[in-house]
């Protein structure tokens, strides 16, 4: 009962804090999601983290204040002011952004009481958990968030919180007669967002953290002249070297996530100039084999890319929400999937009978020293000179064996398919484990629907051409190898989670479980992909090449294929993946699942199982004699 009345109060805060959003941004017509992550905005689209079930005082104040936050910027902000006077350097970006953010704040709060106390309060709470009364030197706080607490501090007349006034005192003493001019005109402008960027401006240069406005102005016109040049040349390019584009998967294969996508798209964008050599660079590394065909330098869809990595994450499922939300929905999985638990756990039993009888061990007999062979006893007894036969255990040669099963979690398998693949899962772990084969449960989506902030980024780096992919990836670990299966079994149940299933980045997902698979100590390692449909993302298509994401999935797959490291298997449902899969099956209905995961898995181990027949036999034929 306690749990349900928590759940509700959850549910009514949850509208609560969407209403008060929309009201405070006076735009009726924004969305309000709450997501595991930081808070933030894209669009009319406003993010907020996920409240609890409990709902103690301080989560609903930390959650009022990322509500006020975002509300305020949507009624205060215009993006074609604030990008007008954006800085090119990176580090410049991200200290104006900051500080434009507590414009937003501070001016939108002047009137509102409780608005202001919310935010003074996450605010306070942010200083104390980022650890800021226990910084000694200037250089450990960000200049962003130093420059951000002294402006609001000008602009609203009172003192940043007390964590960090005693690191902020070091900044104060070091900022010049400049600087100190720009913060007052800061506080002055503050109702005017395009004269307040201006002095934003100032303040940076001042600090020398950016070029003067002045110089800076011309920069569009003559980036919009690189633009066309490098537009042209990219066409010509692509026109001549059309059926010659290099795969770079063998690379990715060996990589590191930073060496597998090179520089940022945005680092690319600023340094065109560069990026052949860069490629160059890239090719000579000995991490991976080298390429296979020559690839144009010049041409920009060459080669699969993420224009940031900064805001993935790879996250166990128990991370993504509370104990409690998690053993309902296992629960909910349990109650949906009763009439099809004893068909898939009958497929089960019988893959475990088949594995079971590849690991029986076999005797050596008539031996001189060993275990006393009884059997051999009535040869003693009808001829006592008949010496005693002792006999030994020896096992037969089963290699150690890690299966993992890697599962799109797309918003296209909502429903039936991600109810069956979450306890087909359930069922594998559980069959394999008492096999004494290792068995891991992954999962792979997007933290936000059509990009979230790597899509927000690059629309604040000026949209530059080819950004690559153009979302945030989020790989979820329900069940690592070394779990018992026992303690991850109630993981499985957050692939019914609403909202968890987004788009689905196929190529990355595969190196990431690849990667994973090749730092096992087991001999053989199966990777078991279950998918319904190519790789999609919005975003990323949106302004890229149509088949980016589909070409590098193909890529990644021809390249662990043939390198016969990782055994490769997919199953399709409703989606044909023979396409893309040397070893794979489609299947048309959601039900037919267990049993082709247990056939697939059982041809598997064919081989083995035809090797240890054999060898029985040869022991039963040297015993007869």
């Amino acid at each position: 009962m306690t749990s349900t009345k928590d759940g509700t109060r959850a549910e009514e805060f949850k509208r609560a804090t969407a209403g008060a959003v929309r009201a405070l941004a006076q735009s009726p017509e924004v969305q309000v999601a709450f997501q595991p992550g930081p808070a933030g905005l894209t669009g009319k689209r406003a993010r907020l983290p996920v409240p609890s079930r409990a709902l103690p005082t301080a989560e609903i104040t930390k959650l009022r204040g990322a509500a006020d936050s975002v509300a305020l910027r949507l009624r205060h902000h215009d993006d074609a002011v604030h990008e007008r006077s954006l800085p090119a350097e990176r580090d410049g970006r991200t200290i104006y952004d900051a500080l434009e953010q507590a414009r937003v704040e501070v001016f939108g709060a002047r009137h509102m009481d409780g608005v202001a106390a919310n935010l003074a309060a996450r605010l306070s709470e942010n200083c104390e958990a980022e650890g800021y009364d226990r910084m000694t030197r200037k250089d450990q706080l960000p200049v962003s968030v130093a420059l951000s607490l002294l402006a609001r501090e000008r602009m609203s007349g009172e003192p940043s919180p007390r964590a960090a006034q005693g690191i902020l005192k070091q900044w104060r003493n070091d900022l010049g007669e400049p600087a100190e001019q720009a913060l007052d005109e800061l506080a002055r402008t503050q109702s005017d967002q395009a004269a307040y960027a201006h002095a934003a401006r100032r303040l940076l240069a001042a600090l020398n953290l950016a070029e003067a406005e002045t110089d800076v102005q011309q920069e569009p016109q003559e980036d919009q002249k690189e633009e066309q040049g490098e537009q042209s040349g990219a066409q010509d390019n692509a026109t001549d070297s059309e059926g010659a584009k290099q795969s770079d998967a063998d690379q990715m294969l060996a990589a590191s996530p930073e060496e597998m996508e090179g520089d940022s798209a945005a680092d690319q964008a600023s340094e065109a100039d560069q990026e052949a050599p860069a490629e160059a660079e890239g090719d000579e590394q000995p991490a991976g084999p080298q390429p296979r065909r020559d690839r144009t330098e010049n041409d920009p869809e060459s080669h699969y890319r993420a224009y940031t990595r900064a805001f993935d994450e790879e996250v166990d499922a128990e991370d993504l929400c509370d104990p409690d939300e998690l053993a309902r929905l296992r629960q909910q999985l349990d109650q949906q999937l009763q009439h099809l638990q004893g068909v898939v756990s009958r497929l089960g039993n019988r893959l475990q009978r088949r594995l079971m009888a590849q690991q029986t061990r076999a005797w050596e007999f008539d031996l001189e020293e060993g275990m006393l062979d009884a059997g051999r006893l009535a040869r003693v007894i009808v001829n006592p000179m008949q010496s005693l036969s002792y006999k030994r255990e020896r096992d037969t040669e089963f290699r150690d064996t890690v299966v993992s099963l890697l599962i799109d979690n797309s918003g296209s398998m909502r429903g039936r398919p991600i109810t069956v693949a979450a306890m087909c899962g359930d069922i594998l772990a559980r069959t394999l484990e008492r096999c004494a084969v290792k068995v891991e449960i992954l999962g792979f989506t997007t933290r936000a629907w059509k990009g979230g902030q790597s899509r927000e980024r690059w629309v604040h780096d000026g949209k530059p051409r080819n950004p690559g992919r153009l979302n945030d990836l989020r790989h979820i670990i329900y069940k690592s190898a070394d779990a018992p299966w026992r303690r991850s079994r109630r993981n499985l149940g957050l692939m019914l989670r609403e909202g968890l299933l987004k788009e689905n980045i196929d190529g990355e997902a595969l190196l990431w479980a690849y990667r994973r698979l090749t730092s096992r100590p087991e001999h053989r390692r199966i990777m078991m992909v279950i998918s319904d449909g190519a790789p999609v993302d919005d975003s990323t298509l949106s302004v890229n090449p149509g088949n980016f994401l589909e070409r590098h999935l193909r890529e990644v797959i021809r390249e662990i294929e043939g390198r016969n490291f990782v055994e490769l298997i997919a199953i399709g449902i409703g989606h044909d993946v023979t396409r893309y899969y040397r070893r794979a099956v489609t299947i048309v209905d959601a039900e037919e699942l267990g049993g082709t995961m247990m056939q697939k898995l059982s041809e598997l181990f064919d081989d083995d199982a035809a090797e240890a027949w054999v060898r029985a036999t040869l022991e039963r034929s040297a015993i007869v004699i």
